[in-house]
C-alpha cells in the first residue's frame, strides 16, 4: 500500500471511529425536553435554558401550545422536535429529564404529574405548586417512582447565601433569635406577594432555621379579615390570592421567631424585600434578588444624638471553612439523580415554602394559631365558606 492510500484508509477509519463514537456518545446521552407556555408564565426566568451546554445531555424537543412561542424556543435550543401537547410529546420522547419552566403554578401539578408518570425527573419553576395536597401527591409520586423534583427558589443555592449560613453557624451573630421578612410590597402588596415571593423568603428562612413549628397569620383586605369569597386569581395564576395585607408569625425549633409582613404603605420605608436575622450579637440583612446582596450591620452606641448603623458587604474573608464546590441548583438537581439523593433546591422544600403560605392564610381564617404540618391539606381558599 502506497502513502496516499494509506493515509486515505486511515481517514476512512477515523471518520468511521468518530462517528461510532457521536453514535455511542448520543446513545448514552440523558434526554432531555422543555414543557413552557409562550403566553401564560412563558420559560420562567430562564428555565427554557437550564439544559443547554451541559454535557451528556441532548435536548430532544420543546412543548409549548403557541406555535410561535414553541417555534422560536426549539430553535434557540437546537431542539429536533416540537409539540403542541406535552402530553403527546411525553408519550413519544420519554425524556429522562424535564423543566416544567412556566411560572403560572396552576399548570404544575398536572403537567409535573405527567412527567414523572412518564419517568422523567421534574425541574419546576416556583411557586412549586398551589397548595399543600397538590405538593403531597407529586412527592408521594416521585417517592414511588424513584425520580426526583428541583424546584427554583435558587436563592438558597447563591454562593453569597451560602456564605451568610457559614458564618451565621460560625457564630457571627451570636445566638440567632428573630427573623425579618418583607416582601416585594408593590402593587401585588398583600397575598399575591406572599405566594409569587414570598415563597422565596419561606424557603431562605427555613435554610436558617429548619422546619417551622406554628404559624399566627392575618391576611386583611381593606381593613378587615378576609373570606373566601374574597378569593381572586391573578395574571400570573399561582392559585387562589386574597387580601392586601399579610401579617404573619412562625415559630422555629429553639424559640426563634420569624415574621413576614406585605402591605404596600410599608414599601418605601422597608425598601428592597428581603430578610433580616437578629442574632444575640450582630443583625444581617438578605436583599433578595436573582443575585441577592447580603450586608452585615455595624451599630454604634446610642447617645442623645442617636445612633449610627452602617449597613456592611459580607465579608467573604470571614468565612473560615474552606470554600464549598457550587454546582448551582441545575446542577445539584442533576448530581442529585445520580447520588440518589435530595437536591438541595427539592420537592419537599418547595412544598414546605407553599405550605406556609397556606398556614397563614388557614390561620387567618380560623382565628388562631396552627402547628404545622397543616391537618387540612387542601388550599384555605378552595374550602367552602
Amino acid at each position: 500500500m502506497n502513502r496516499r492510500a494509506f493515509l486515505a484508509s486511515s481517514s476512512l477509519a477515523a471518520l468511521a471511529a468518530g462517528s461510532t463514537l457521536r453514535a455511542s456518545a448520543a446513545a448514552s446521552a440523558q434526554t432531555a425536553a422543555v414543557i413552557g407556555h409562550t403566553g401564560r408564565g412563558d420559560y420562567g426566568h430562564g428555565l427554557d435554558g437550564i439544559f443547554t451546554g451541559r454535557a451528556g445531555i441532548e435536548v430532544v424537543a420543546v412543548a409549548d401550545p403557541d406555535p410561535v412561542g414553541r417555534s422560536r424556543t426549539a430553535e434557540k435550543l437546537m431542539a429536533p422536535r416540537q409539540y403542541a401537547d406535552f402530553r403527546e410529546m411525553l408519550d413519544k420522547e420519554r425524556p429522562k429529564l424535564v423543566s416544567v419552566a412556566m411560572r403560572h403554578a396552576d399548570q404544575h401539578h398536572a403537567i409535573a404529574s405527567a412527567c414523572l408518570e412518564a419517568g422523567a425527573h421534574v425541574y419546576v419553576e416556583k411557586p412549586f405548586v398551589r397548595s399543600a395536597a397538590e405538593a403531597d401527591a407529586l412527592l408521594a409520586l416521585a417517592e414511588a417512582k424513584g425520580l426526583r423534583i428541583a424546584v427554583a427558589h435558587t436563592m438558597r443555592m447563591m454562593p453569597v447565601v451560602r456564605q451568610l449560613r457559614r458564618v451565621v453557624a460560625d457564630g457571627l451573630l451570636g445566638e440567632l433569635r428573630e427573623l425579618r421578612a418583607y416582601g416585594k410590597q408593590d402593587q401585588r402588596a398583600g397575598g399575591e406577594d406572599m405566594m409569587v415571593l414570598g415563597t422565596h423568603l419561606f424557603d431562605l428562612c427555613r435554610l436558617f432555621c429548619g422546619d417551622p413549628r406554628s404559624v399566627s397569620g392575618e391576611v386583611r383586605i381593606e381593613g378587615r379579615p378576609v373570606t373566601v369569597s374574597d378569593r381572586r386569581l391573578v395574571r400570573d395564576n399561582v392559585g387562589w390570592v386574597a387580601g392586601d395585607q399579610v401579617w404573619a408569625r412562625f415559630e422555629f425549633p429553639g424559640g426563634v421567631q420569624m415574621t413576614f409582613a406585605s402591605d404596600g404603605r410599608l414599601r418605601e420605608t422597608i425598601g428592597h424585600w428581603g430578610i433580616e436575622l437578629l442574632g444575640s450579637k450582630g443583625v444581617a440583612r438578605i436583599n433578595c434578588d436573582i443575585s441577592p446582596g447580603v450586608f452585615v450591620r455595624r451599630s454604634g452606641a446610642w447617645s442623645a444624638e442617636g445612633r449610627r448603623d452602617d449597613w456592611q458587604p459580607l465579608d467573604a474573608a470571614l468565612v473560615q471553612a474552606p470554600p464549598e464546590h457550587n454546582l448551582g441548583p441545575v446542577g445539584d438537581w442533576l448530581q442529585a439523580i445520580q447520588e440518589r439523593r435530595e437536591p438541595e433546591c427539592s420537592g419537599r422544600n418547595g412544598a414546605w415554602a407553599v405550605e406556609m403560605a397556606m398556614g397563614v392564610y388557614a390561620s387567618s381564617m380560623e382565628g388562631r394559631r396552627l402547628p404545622f404540618p397543616l391537618a387540612d391539606r387542601r388550599h384555605p381558599l378552595d374550602r367552602t365558606a
